[in-house]
């Protein structure tokens, strides 16, 4: 008998009453908007309600490098929390909430999978209650008062060579990467050019993520620069009269979601900033509620270690002033496989026979990876717990190879099987990861706000990535100067690269040391509060693949959805 898809296993959950997932939270119903029976947001009002209830312990999970196919952090998330109660204690989960672009894309869903989901899972993946589109529409004002005050007679003088706000759209579409706007006759628009992003690299959707209250969402939304007047100096959307009406278009959206999983965990789903573009982690709101709602609050960010993992510790930890208790580290066989350099995984095509194949002599050909993203959560003063991530076809020899590497340099370890068996797969780690809460905080930055900007990023290159050097292009030399003069060289970096490898280079596996990162263009998100390099070949607009998702999404028969993942 083959194993359920995740859409058929969503499907058959048992959700309670949201309002039973809020009482489990200490939520009373006056603090909960319903948006039908499954879904619910949680009233900001809820911050101050909760605030002196006694800190849950908060845990990040993080992974190694991944293969294209994602290495199952989400589902190791949901697993967890599922596996908390089992143990006789309390957790709640924060999750980002999936992007429509890779869910229609390569990469599918982002609601766990097997049976450690967030359910419905149709909706998480599909508007949920239409954050994503709030932060589209408030960026794409902003994109429109840009223009308008162009057309209108430029007041600011906002140079048109310097403007650097562009539109935003939640689909891949690499063909409005670069484009031509105003084109027509003169009642159309001032004719320049500019782009899109994805609306998970919109610099709103990072203030979303990264407000804690909205006063301060609308104190953000003032401070975004567009771009530069002739004279140099930053023209924000304050002074375009923008930052009132974008706050007011984000109300709604600043309330966190309220889910459950298939279990009945509940589950916190707020903003979805990217994790290789962006800073990758859900929101602070959501975190702060969460916070005082159980004994232990379990959040995961993108990608590996080096990226959403290092974000949340220097910059969504720094503005929320949070402190983290333990990190997971998700590993899998055949990502350390991978990592020996002796395997190709490529994303719709199937695994190379060889992998599948025994052989812990590959898993530990691979370990560099390991060690290094234990280090990096090691080098902010956080306990790692590694979770072996199993798959059917792994073996035990190979699981106990991932356990010596991990344990020889002073890591927890935990064998997972929650994607088949749920909650209870997931009870070892649990206990882990209660262990390590247990050890005491020595948290720190990987680097200090007084740094120049220069320094952030080499501090993060040379400690996280492993690289013997930066290297700026001279467009980014200039951007970094002027970033400095206009006072934002307090901020912290967030540096946008690949997520393949530790490297800037996706082709660099295992833990390559002594590279060099090349730093091509410098971004200032002023009003989420950060500057971001982009490194390599970056897009901030993704594309679809041969065989996008979307062109097996359907309904059937009966009107039910198909095809989703």
């Amino acid at each position: 008998m083959s194993f359920p898809s995740d859409l058929e296993i969503a499907r058959a959950g048992k959700p309670a009453p949201l309002t039973d997932i809020a009482a489990m939270m200490g939520i009373g119903p006056h603090l909960l908007e319903q948006h039908g029976d499954e879904l619910a947001k949680i009233k900001l009002e809820a911050i101050d309600e909760l605030s002196d209830r006694p800190k849950a312990k908060y845990v990040v999970v993080t992974a190694i490098t991944p293969t294209p196919l994602g290495e199952g952090k989400t589902t190791t998330t949901v697993g967890l929390g599922q596996a908390m109660p089992l143990i006789g204690k309390k957790a709640v989960i924060s999750l980002r909430q999936p992007s429509m672009g890779p869910t229609f894309g390569i990469k599918g869903g982002a609601a766990g999978g097997g049976y450690s989901q967030v359910i419905p899972m149709e909706l998480l993946n599909l508007h949920l209650t239409g954050d994503f589109h709030a932060v589209t529409a408030a960026h794409n004002l902003l994109s429109a008062m840009v223009d308008n005050h162009l057309h209108q007679g430029n007041e600011l003088d906002l140079d048109i060579d310097n403007i650097t706000w562009r539109r935003v759209l939640d689909v891949n579409d690499r063909s409005l990467r670069n484009i031509i706007v105003g084109l027509g006759g003169k009642a159309d628009g001032v004719t320049r050019q500019t782009g899109f992003d994805i609306t998970a690299a919109s610099e709103v959707m990072a203030i979303l993520a990264l407000s804690t209250s909205l006063a301060d969402l609308r104190a953000r939304m003032g401070r975004i620069v567009v771009g530069y007047n002739h004279a140099g100096e930053p023209v924000t959307a304050e002074q375009l009269k923008a930052a009132g009406s974008m706050a007011v278009i984000m109300r709604e959206a600043l309330k966190p979601n309220l889910l459950q999983t298939l279990e009945n965990t509940p589950v916190i789903v707020h903003a979805g900033p990217f994790g290789n573009i962006a800073h990758g982690n859900s929101s602070i709101v959501g975190d702060l509620i969460g916070m005082r709602c159980g004994e232990y609050l379990i959040t995961e960010a993108g990608f590996g270690a080096d990226m959403g993992a290092e974000r949340f510790f220097n910059i969504k930890c720094r503005t929320s002033g949070m402190v983290p208790d333990a990190a997971v580290l998700v590993a899998t066989v055949r990502a350390l496989k991978a990592h020996s350099g002796k395997f190709k995984i490529v994303a719709g095509k199937p695994l190379p026979p060889e992998l599948l194949a025994e052989n812990p002599d590959d898993v530990r050909a691979g370990a560099a990876n390991l060690i290094k993203q234990i280090e990096n959560v090691k080098v902010h003063g956080v306990s790692p717990v590694v979770a072996i991530n199993a798959f059917p076809g792994d073996f035990a020899s190979e699981h106990q190879a991932i356990r010596e590497i991990a344990e020889s340099v002073g890591a927890r370890v935990a064998v997972c099987t929650h994607f088949s068996d749920g909650g209870k797969g997931a009870i070892e780690l649990a206990r882990a990861v209660v262990e390590a809460c247990d050890e005491p905080s020595t948290f720190k930055y990987c680097y200090e706000s007084d740094m120049t900007l220069k320094q952030k990023i080499e501090a993060v290159a040379t400690k996280i990535y492993g690289a013997a050097d930066v290297e700026y292009s001279p467009t980014a030399t200039t951007q970094l100067a002027r970033y400095e003069r206009l006072g934002f060289g307090t901020l912290p970096v967030c540096i946008a690269k690949t997520h393949l490898s530790i490297s800037g280079d996706p082709k660099m596996k295992g833990a390559p040391t002594g590279h060099t990162l090349h730093v091509r263009e410098v971004r200032a998100s002023v009003g989420a509060g950060f500057v971001y390099p982009i490194c390599g070949d970056m897009t901030t607009m993704p594309g679809l693949g041969s065989a996008p998702a979307a062109s097996i999404i359907d309904f059937d028969a009966n009107g039910e959805i198909v095809g989703l993942s």
